[in-house]
């Protein structure tokens, strides 16, 4: 037999054995799941509210009924919904399957209608430019660069704090999240209160967030309905696109012009932007690779307000909890207290001698995760114990359920920062929350060490400089927070009031000294 009959009986072979286990696998059950009606499947069935609590629900039944499964399956007008309960099986596909379930499911009314394509996490995984953009400028070596940004953002936060007492707090930590954000992406500086580019940042995502909620617009779902005239009965999804999508483009473009403005008048402040353009020949015409660098940085301006969470949202969560828990507050402050100079406010350099601070914020990601569904994007047939999965199938992790679950942190609904904590030390035996807060496989959070680093000052500078109590009213009466989250892509909290009382004079003098040494 010659040489070319060979390669030519191997690669029929090899095709006959691909299409078998095709056959195969497309004989596969579907993984179980609620009833479906014809057509339409389960799209009434869609939790708008409070998604990965009835998704779990769901998966319990279901794993009572089907012993040998740990995933869900819906069908939503033809397209397949698969829900992961267990980390397990979060690890089998988005980690050792990676190459397979690395895409983003098509958001057609985010996307397309709005604009967002800019956005980092909504395009799919061969968007590589902004991968090496966001690894060069956020891989741990580099963190130390971004350091002064958040300091200068905490400080901040402390002097508002000790102005209004921090009865409506939930302001003054998106100012800090914003001013953080705003410095980090573009070197720029921001008004206490009322900035432009703040106000900017919060009119986009908060459109952004309303329609990336699964089932709100079912342009999502049948994205056929895009190419729907405006004026036609039932349109109207289009017209309000039409209004966002001025929101995006504003956030988008208005801090990068500054940012741009900066580096060609003064050289600019060390930022993304400012690093990401000095490598560029900047022109009148915008190149393949300035835009990369302004979605980029347009990803991470929105990140501060909960769309890469979690900076925002976990401080504020940790506030509430905090709150009910005064012995846990408390004895943050005797940690602190034991390694901190006298009129000095803590720095990143007290990081390792301050562990418990550490594992208050583990705690507090584990119990109040903000994105507790993560969705991903089959790119491929794929079979998972004995199930098919569908191709183009959105596949959910339900990070909530995974960071609740018993078998890995007992008492898992109590709010224990000791769990992480072992004579001392942080428990690297536990599993770290960041399992699941920060994502999965290639498409996990890129920003995640600045983000723990920012939280890590935040709740330690708090710690070290204020008393934190419930609010009360005009009568006296304690006011007891609601602990209500919002319900949509982010679970981020709900407004609540707290107070904030400096611990000492001496802890007023050391806010007040920031002031003066932000200017220097």
């Amino acid at each position: 037999m010659h040489s070319f009959d060979i390669l030519a009986f191997i690669a029929a072979s090899w095709l006959a054995i691909l299409l078998c286990r095709k056959r195969k696998r497309e004989l596969l059950p579907l993984p179980p799941g609620p009833r479906k009606l014809p057509i339409v499947g389960n799209l009434f069935d869609i939790p708008i509210d409070l998604g990965w609590l009835v998704y779990h629900q769901w998966s319990r039944l279901f794993l009572t009924i089907c012993v040998d499964t740990d995933i869900l399956h819906l069908d939503v007008a033809g397209t397949s919904i698969i829900v992961l309960d267990r980390y397990e099986a979060a690890w089998e596909l988005f980690e050792k399957r990676s190459s397979i379930y690395s895409g983003r499911p098509s958001m057609p009314m985010v996307t397309e209608l709005m604009g967002w394509d800019f956005n980092t996490g909504f395009m799919q995984y061969g968007a590589r430019e902004h991968r090496r953009l966001l690894h060069r400028a956020f891989n741990p070596g580099a963190i130390p660069a971004f350091r002064p940004h958040a300091l200068k953002a905490t400080h901040g936060l402390l002097r508002r704090l000790l102005d209004d007492g921090g009865e409506d707090v939930c302001p003054d930590i998106r100012q800090w999240a914003g001013e953080f954000s705003i410095s980090v992406a573009y070197g720029l500086d921001v008004k206490p209160k009322n900035d432009p580019y703040i106000e900017l940042a919060e009119d986009g995502v908060r459109s952004l967030l309303l329609a990336a909620l699964p089932g709100k617009f079912l342009v999502n779902t049948i994205p056929i309905l895009k190419y729907m005239p405006e004026w036609m009965p039932g349109a109207g999804f289009k017209r309000q696109a039409k209004e966002w999508r001025k929101h995006a483009r504003k956030m988008l473009d208005a801090p990068y012009e500054a940012a741009k403005r900066n580096l060609r008048n003064t050289g600019g402040r060390a930022s993304f932007s400012v690093l990401g353009l000095e490598k560029l020949n900047l022109t009148e015409t915008m190149s393949h690779e300035e835009e990369n660098v302004q979605g980029v940085a347009g990803t991470l301006y929105a990140g501060a307000y909960g769309l890469t969470p979690h900076d925002h949202p976990t401080l504020a969560s940790c506030i509430l909890l905090l709150m009910d828990h005064p012995e846990v507050f408390k004895r943050a402050q005797v940690e602190v207290d034991s390694i901190l100079q006298p009129g000095h406010l803590p720095d990143f350099g007290d990081m390792e001698s301050l562990p418990y601070i550490m594992a208050i914020i583990k705690e507090t990601m584990r119990l109040r995760v903000i994105v507790p569904l993560v969705p991903h994007m089959a790119q491929a047939e794929d079979e998972y114990n004995g199930y098919r999965i569908p191709k183009d199938s959105i596949v959910i992790a339900n990070a909530w359920a995974m960071l609740q679950d018993d078998s890995t942190y007992s008492d898992p609904t109590s709010f224990n920062p000791d769990r992480f904590m072992k004579d001392g030390k942080l428990n690297r035996a536990v599993k770290d929350p960041g399992h699941a807060t920060w994502g999965f496989g290639r498409r996990i959070c890129p920003g995640r060490y600045l983000a723990l680093e920012t939280l890590w000052i935040g709740v330690a500078s708090l710690v070290a400089t204020f008393n934190l109590t419930k609010a009360v009213d005009k009568d006296g009466n304690i006011i007891e927070p609601s602990h209500e989250y919002e319900s949509g892509l982010v679970a981020a909290p709900l407004p609540f009031k707290c107070s904030f009382i400096p611990r000492s004079n001496a802890s007023v003098d050391m806010i007040r000294l920031t002031s003066s040494n932000n200017d220097q």
